[in-house]
């Protein structure tokens, strides 16, 4: 079972080395990927500056590895990456990749739009909001 967790930021070169690194694999004809990056959100007058994310890590490995095999069953992906950070990520930072890969578009399209809303809904992962004024609250996930 793979590790999807990155302590810190997802950063720009890990997601090109990820793309560079399907260009050998020649029966890919689409690839789509979607980046989750932390908003400044205002609550309350107050600004959100980061995120402390937080994961039971086992279980939603897990959980991921499950939505990863249906995924590939319903949407006849080549390929699957999922990433989440872990710890303090502040606003403008990217906390979640998603990177599928298929035959065709309509796939990939479909499969995005479907993993980025179970991810959401079914992996056990929270995020504590750290506002400006370092208070912080819990996050619901909208």
């Amino acid at each position: 079972m793979k590790n999807v967790f990155i302590k810190g930021p997802i950063t720009p070169e890990f997601i090109s080395n990820s793309i560079a690194k399907h260009q050998t694999k020649k029966e890919i004809g689409a690839h789509n990927i979607f980046l989750g990056q932390v908003r400044a959100d205002v609550i309350k007058n107050k600004k959100v500056a980061a995120i402390n994310f937080t994961a039971y890590e086992d279980m939603a490995n897990e959980v991921l590895e499950n939505i990863r095999e249906k995924a590939f069953k319903t949407f006849n992906l080549t390929c699957m990456h999922v990433y989440h950070s872990l710890g303090e990520i502040k606003t403008g930072e990217i906390c979640f990749f998603l990177f599928v890969s298929a035959k065709h578009s309509k796939e990939v399209y479909a499969a995005t739009e479907y993993l980025v809303n179970i991810v959401k809904k079914k992996v056990p992962l929270f995020g504590k909001e750290i506002f400006e004024d370092q208070t912080h609250q819990w996050k619901v996930n909208n």
